[in-house]
């Protein structure tokens, strides 16, 4: 059969347009550049992903040369019967075991301070996180301060910490912070209740474990909650001023695993498939804060939960849609949700909200015990937190009090 002639001009041209073509969809993903904004990437953390995997943590150990593990978790993990299952594990691998179980929600300078005496007494070599968030930035802060000396506020900041650190593995047991792919420790100061964010290289876990069938033991508000955080965290790492390639790869995945799975495990709380999606879509999301930050959600967030005590995920999921309307006047930011979630920002903010009733979480700020003669406080506070500098749109102090108005 005789293939049509195609000529060298029209073949030329139609190149031209691909190449066109492609590089305009790039400049959208990456606006900094037609190739995409620069990253440095080393992967710190090795990720281990599969039902029944936690039966693996005492080989694990042994090969980082653990002999005597300090096991930090809280009260809720231990009546679960997770840090028993880990202490058995552990001490059939022939390891010495002592446990830190007095983690409390958004861990304060006390939570670390209290692990470290645990971690001196018992002589630790090695840190196991069990549980949430907090029981992963508390192990964190302990290593900070068994290691380097002196208090969480020295490391205040970005690669503070002068000496090496105890290796880590960390063990999620809620689908939510990403905090086991993270180098960033969260304390809040035990008197002012600011929350210190303090990474460095070195704190980051050697190890991540993410086994789904720990989390079958979440309470649905947990879940809620959790769920909502690592969502956030999908969407604001998607468009913060340092994406880039690498960091969109995670956020955008991240987005779909989380997104599809969330309402389902609410549903369907013990369907393992699903719990190990969310969990691995908050891992993924992880590491995108990792490599691109945070925005105005959690700048509006944090001071909520300072002053009136709101759960974090249920204050920045509250504050999300309003963020996502506000950054979606800018056509960039606008595009990079578009990028993420393939809807405009007027549907996911719709789609945003109808997450927190599927959640059974507040909508408004007035349901959370937030007063209003408070929002310029909470404002000015917002305008000074770190994430907001990383927000793709400028924000400041009359922005976030528009925001807290519009959420009350």
């Amino acid at each position: 059969m005789r293939m049509p002639k195609v000529s060298r001009n029209s073949s030329s041209t139609r190149l031209k347009e691909r190449d066109k073509t492609d590089s305009l969809s790039l400049s959208r993903l990456f606006p900094q550049s037609s190739s995409g904004a620069p990253f440095d990437f080393q992967s710190r953390t090795r990720l281990i992903f599969g039902a029944d995997s936690i039966q693996r943590i005492g080989e694990l150990s042994r090969e980082l040369g653990a002999r005597r593990v300090l096991l930090v978790t809280d009260s809720g993990i231990v009546a679960a019967g997770h840090a028993d299952l880990v202490r058995q594990i552990l001490e059939t691998a022939r390891l010495k075991i002592a446990v830190y179980d007095g983690v409390r929600e958004n861990p304060s300078t006390r939570d670390v301070s209290e692990c470290v005496a645990v971690a001196k007494k018992f002589k630790t070599d090695f840190l196991i996180g069990l549980g949430g968030g907090s029981s992963m930035d508390t192990a964190k802060g302990c290593n900070f301060i068994l290691t380097n000396g002196g208090d969480m506020k020295d490391y205040w900041g970005m690669g503070k910490a002068k000496k090496p650190m105890l290796p880590m593995i960390a063990v999620p047991t809620t689908a939510g912070t990403g905090s086991e792919m993270q180098s960033a420790a969260l304390i809040s100061d035990e008197v002012t209740h600011q929350k210190m964010a303090c990474l460095d290289h070195k704190a980051a876990a050697r190890i991540a474990i993410l086994d789904p069938e720990l989390t079958l033991s979440q309470p649905r508000r947990v879940t809620a909650c959790t769920g909502i955080d690592a969502i956030a965290h999908a969407v604001e790492s998607a468009v913060t001023k340092k994406r880039n390639p690498l960091s969109l790869m995670f956020a955008h995945k991240a987005f779909e695993l989380c997104s599809t799975s969330f309402g389902k495990i609410l549903r369907e709380p013990l369907d393992v498939e699903a719990r190990g999606k969310m969990l691995l879509g908050a891992a993924f999301a992880g590491l995108a804060i990792e490599n691109s930050m945070l925005g105005a959600a959690h700048s509006a967030a944090n001071p909520l939960t300072a002053h009136f005590g709101v759960v974090h995920g249920e204050a920045v999921g509250l504050m999300l849609p309003h963020v996502v309307a506000f950054n979606a006047k800018d056509p960039v930011a606008a595009d990079a949700y578009f990028q993420m979630g393939r809807m405009n920002a007027a549907s996911l903010v719709k789609f945003l909200r109808s997450l927190l009733k599927i959640a059974e979480l507040p909508e408004k700020l007035s349901e959370t015990g937030v007063k209003r003669t408070k929002l310029l406080t909470l404002a000015e506070e917002a305008a000074q937190q770190w994430t907001a500098g990383f927000n793709p749109r400028p924000i400041g102090k009359a922005d976030f009090l528009k925001l807290y108005e519009a959420a009350f």
